[in-house]
């Protein structure tokens, strides 16, 4: 948040003078106060996946074959599925701090040294590393002591090679033992202590631009290396640094052909290699920068092309390794400029070798940094987008060098900034030194996550999918003089590439307008900082996944709230966006619109992000009552954070739609919405039915968040409606209380009584958007008290996190999959919960198992791949996951929102006539809103239909349907109770146009032949109680009245 102009959760923006000053003050070889720390020859445990018990197996069998055919036919038309699990993944746990900014493809990196894990392009992730990209150091004294060494130890993987020319003819002398990993993102440095030359002490930090508020350094896609040598000896050292780069994208990518390298030569000394990586299978190509800095002291020399594996006209490895192992550079190495083309099956890499020499007693420093280029984003829709970075640098593919030589330059100064931002809480003695260290760290997935930045233009399409529409590329009917570039004047080609781009941009004008782009929610001098897109996880493939963002959107909202608005800016527009195109239901196999109006989508999609929403197709997501309440109190929380009135101004109509559609769940009237009887939540293998702790919580917390919210944009009228309706559900909240803590749900039913972790989610968010808490304080305590002592404590003492569901009895729930996993994410959410309910101590220990399962060194080896959960026997599933972010909801919580003043509450009252008033166009909204009355709904063609002349029944926006004889016919009670078809058609008009509900049965019993006046007098008397608008309450009088005559009419007859 920020008060004053300054950020409580890091530094003060705007503030680059002060950080600019503290840059000499930096020492490149000490790593910070706090780090994550491992030994090079540390041998992690291997992270072991989940398994189904038999009882989940037979339950999900017929998902799992739906699932299958499923991924198939996508298949067979290209397309991605939201997740595989018959594919294996290559999993390690030696992973650490990946390299580069945000949304601009990421490489990992491991505390050994590889380079692993890439994710260049969407949904891609190649795990295994590429053994060839490596530093090496080579010290050669006076004395004739020599040492040579890849900077990283042996691996297994070595073994497998064959080639006599390829890698493993390198010097593989690092055993690690005295080498120390430490990690705190963005930052990691390598502490080789006498290794491999006893004399001298080698620091590599690696930093890449992620700072917060910060929206342009943060997009590039680039890394820097500092070496500070420490050379301890009596005698002078002469010391090659050595950074060697594969042609490759990770895979098999390397061996696909048609790649080449050229040298590069830029200003201030930088100079290095360019490897043109020619993508295949429609991916767009890649250019990466490996660059060093020559200065009077360092000499920097290249070797464009070497033979990895295969034939090629290159050197090969190991004569590469061979001449700077004998003269300490390429100097003396003959080389073209530019590479011949590798030929397919064949491997090629570049060097660039940065040597010093290095006088007793005296320290050196040495800098690389590694870019890569890839400005196209695509998607398998056909559509391309540029990423964010190209605002600032060239869209033709041809920035890499101009990346990696301003990053060389610049990186001290983002180092400042970084170092400014994590101080006040590294250095916070009241935290844990754990807390810091790993709120930090899960920062890791902000990169790693697949995330995607784009610079929020409209896509473009290939002119093959432009179909039959007219266009012509004249620059007259174009206007674009001030469209080309002036740089490339006289570059035909570019001028060519300029006009298509600027035609396909007015074509696809239409089609952006079906989108969900959030940009077109900007006011009057909002800044465009692009969209943003991550990954609910890299094996669950959906963008934007709402209801884990739900959890993970305080990292964002605290360190890039523009961000954070841009996203919801997306989900705002969506509310409004409606399509009636079909999807297959998993669980069912049932057809369904894929997004209606008025319901929060699950997630962005998947193969068209933006145009084609809500990917997820296990159950109906807009019959879920968790999303809609998410939107409403995201929105508001993000509204508290940025101040930000405009914002609120262009996304309340989205609220109130968000807020009317979820009244046709509220069954009874009463105010509280039901789940209904299957996992209609986050907990998508959790079943839940009528009012529930989690959803009905979350539901409550929504309705004090719109009325805040009306209160922002001014909207008095909504402001006490919505105030009115808070106070209702609160009440009927309250019965879930059982004496101790909130039962799970309302159905009594064998779980009904489960301690569920998550049960407080609404409480939490109140109490983080500053709101009146929805439970009384001491309700909250014991409640937490009670998931304390059960779900966490009884986890393996305290060493594992909070469980999601434990019974009364000590036991775990084992009724779903998901009742038993202990979530990282959900535990760092109840911790946060804690906090505002001043239990810290609490809060620390809950959240410490989760450091101790994932990030410690006795832990499952989760590090930097965090998974949404573990069961009781250890076993993850899901690893690298969105929710983890959570944490930072606990960063939130320390800082202490400010919360309603009483005067603000107390002047939420309204009078009786104002809100029967917005009852009623509230009630009309929500009408027209409604899902078909089926529990499945029918994959009809949704459309708003007129009145119906002969039944009376208004045709909702997402009905799409009337009553038909069928629906008429008498239902078997009816038949019992001598109901006629015409009664049970009045019931349906009572429920559909009076929204009666909670009386449907009273007035039921009344129209059965026989019954007494009484019956009349209690359902005129809870009439008037329901403080329905007058003409309502007129119109069903008037029924009621045409009911009994005809009642009577039959019984005399």
């Amino acid at each position: 948040m920020i008060e004053n102009g300054t950020l409580k959760n890091g530094i003060m923006e705007g503030d680059k003078e002060h950080t600019n000053s503290s840059i000499d003050q930096l020492d490149p070889g000490k790593p910070a106060s706090l780090t994550w720390q491992r030994k090079l020859d540390s041998k992690a445990n291997i992270p072991s996946a989940f398994s189904l018990s038999l009882k989940e197996k037979i339950h999900l069998a017929p998902i799992g074959i739906r699932l299958w055919h499923h991924i198939r036919e996508e298949s067979a038309k290209g397309r991605g599925v939201i997740i595989n699990p018959f594919t294996r993944r290559f999993v390690t746990s030696s992973h650490g701090i990946p390299l580069g900014g945000i949304g601009a493809g990421s490489i990992g990196r491991s505390y050994r040294g590889e380079f692993q894990r890439w994710q260049l392009f969407p949904k891609i992730c190649e795990e295994k590393p590429v053994l060839a990209n490596q530093f090496s150091v080579f010290v050669s004294r006076l004395n004739g002591e020599k040492y040579s060494t890849v900077l990283c130890p042996r691996s297994p993987e070595m073994l497998k090679e064959k080639e006599v020319s390829g890698i493993e003819s390198w010097d593989w002398n690092l055993n690690g033992h005295n080498s120390t990993y430490h990690a705190l993102f963005p930052r990691a440095w390598t502490v080789y202590e006498g290794e491999p030359d006893p004399e001298l002490r080698i620091v590599c930090r690696q930093i890449s631009p992620f700072i917060p508020h910060n929206y342009k350094e943060s997009s590039f896609p680039v890394s820097v290396f500092t070496f500070s040598l420490y050379n301890s000896g009596k005698t002078a050292a002469d010391v090659t640094l050595l950074f060697t780069w594969a042609n490759s994208i990770g895979g098999l990518s390397e061996f696909s052909g048609h790649h080449s390298n050229s040298k590069m030569m830029m200003k201030d000394g930088v100079r290095g290699v360019l490897l043109h990586h020619k993508t295949a299978n429609g991916l767009p190509p890649v250019t990466f920068a490996v660059a060093a800095r020559e200065t009077d002291e360092i000499n920097v020399s290249e070797c464009p092309c070497f033979v990895i594996s295969g034939t090629s006209t290159c050197i090969t490895a190991k004569d590469m390794w061979h001449e700077i192992k004998e003269h300490g550079s390429f100097d003396r190495l003959s080389s073209a400029e530019t590479s011949v083309t590798s030929e397919p099956g064949s491997s090629i890499g570049a060097a660039v070798a940065a040597s010093v020499t290095i006088p007793s007693e005296a320290v050196r420093t040495v800098t690389f940094s590694l870019a890569w280029d890839c400005p196209e984003v695509r998607f398998t829709s056909e559509k391309t987008y540029y990423r964010r970075y190209t605002k600032f640098y060239s869209i033709h593919g041809d920035a890499a060098a101009n990346i990696a030589h301003d990053a060389i330059l610049d990186h001290g100064k983002w180092e400042s900034e970084i170092e400014a931002w994590q101080r006040p809480v590294l250095q916070d003695k009241s935290l844990p030194e754990w807390y810091p260290i790993t709120l930090f760290n899960e920062l890791y997935y902000l990169n790693s996550g697949g995330t995607v930045w784009t610079d929020g233009s409209p896509p473009l399409h290939s002119f093959a999918s432009i179909g039959g529409n007219k266009f012509s590329l004249d620059r007259s009917s174009l206007g674009l003089k001030s469209v080309i570039d002036v740089s490339h004047k006289n570059d035909t080609a570019t001028d060519i590439l300029g006009r298509m781009t600027s035609t396909l941009e007015q074509l696809h004008t239409a089609v952006v307008s079906k989108s969900v782009f959030g940009t077109k929610l900007l006011q009057n001098g909002d800044e465009n900082i692009g969209q943003f897109l991550y990954l609910e996880g890299i094996e669950y493939h959906m963008w934007n996944t709402y209801d884990v963002h739900f959890y993970s959107s305080f990292a964002l909202v605290i360190l890039f709230p523009k961000l954070e608005l841009s996203v919801q800016r997306d989900y705002a527009a969506a509310v409004m966006m409606h399509d009636p195109s079909k999807m297959k239901l998993l669980h069912d196999g049932q057809w369904v619109s894929r997004k209606v109006l008025g319901a929060v989508p699950h997630d962005i999609g998947i193969n068209d992000p933006w145009f084609e929403v809500n990917a997820y197709n296990l159950y109906n997501t807009d019959r879920w009552k968790d999303l809609n309440p998410k939107f409403v109190l995201q929105i508001y929380r993000d509204v508290v954070a940025t101040g930000d009135k405009k914002f609120a101004q262009a996304v309340w109509p989205s609220v109130y739609v968000s807020m009317a559609y979820m009244d046709q769940f509220d069954k009874d009237g009463d105010g509280m919405i039901e789940n209904e009887g299957f996992p209609d939540q986050t907990y998508d293998t959790w079943s839940v039915s009528g009012v529930s702790a989690y959803s009905g919580g979350l539901w409550v917390a929504a309705l004090q968040a719109a009325s805040a919210m009306a209160r922002v944009v001014g909207d008095k009228g909504s402001e006490d409606y919505f105030w009115h309706k808070f106070q209702k559900a609160k009440a009927v909240y309250q019965k879930l209380w059982n004496g101790s803590y909130f039962n799970y749900d309302s159905s009594g039913q064998s779980s009904s009584s489960s301690i569920q972790a998550d049960q407080l989610a609404g409480q939490w968010y109140a109490r983080a958007c500053g709101l009146l808490p929805i439970v009384d304080e001491s309700k909250a305590r014991s409640a937490l008290e009670k998931i304390y002592h059960f779900n966490v404590l009884k986890m393996k003492d305290g060493r594992r996190g909070a469980v999601n569901g434990m019974l009364p009895n000590g036991k775990v729930d084992t009724s779903s999959m998901q009742s038993r996993e202990i979530w990282s994410g959900v535990t760092y959410a109840v911790a946060a919960t804690m906090i505002h309910e001043n239990l810290i101590d609490m809060a620390f220990q809950t959240a410490g198992g989760i450091y101790e399962a994932a990030w410690s060194k006795e832990g499952l080896g989760y590090s930097f791949q965090t998974p949404e959960a573990w069961n009781t026997y250890d076993e993850y599933r899901s690893l690298v996951y969105m929710r983890p972010l959570a944490i930072w909801a606990m960063q939130w919580a320390l800082t202490r929102p400010p919360q309603l003043s009483q005067q603000e509450i107390t002047e939420m009252e309204a009078d009786e006539i104002s809100l029967l008033k917005h009852h009623a166009g509230f009630s009309r909204v929500a009408s027209l809103l409604k899902l078909p009355i089926e529990e499945t709904p029918k994959s009809i063609l949704q459309a708003m239909a007129p009145k119906q002349p002969n039944s009376g029944l208004f045709v909702g926006l997402n009905k799409g349907h009337v009553v038909t004889k069928k629906e008429l016919a008498p239902r078997p009670s009816d038949r019992k109770g001598k109901t006629s078809k015409r009664v049970h058609f009045v019931r349906n008009l009572i429920r559909e146009v009076a929204g009666f509900a909670p009386y449907e049965k009273r007035i039921t019993e009344l129209l059965k032949v026989g019954k007494d006046k009484r019956a009349l007098k209690v359902a005129k008397r809870k009439l008037g109680t329901h403080k329905r608008a007058k003409k309502k309450r007129e119109e069903m009088s008037n029924v009621l009245r045409k009911m009994r005559a005809g009642g009577a009419g039959e019984k005399k007859k």
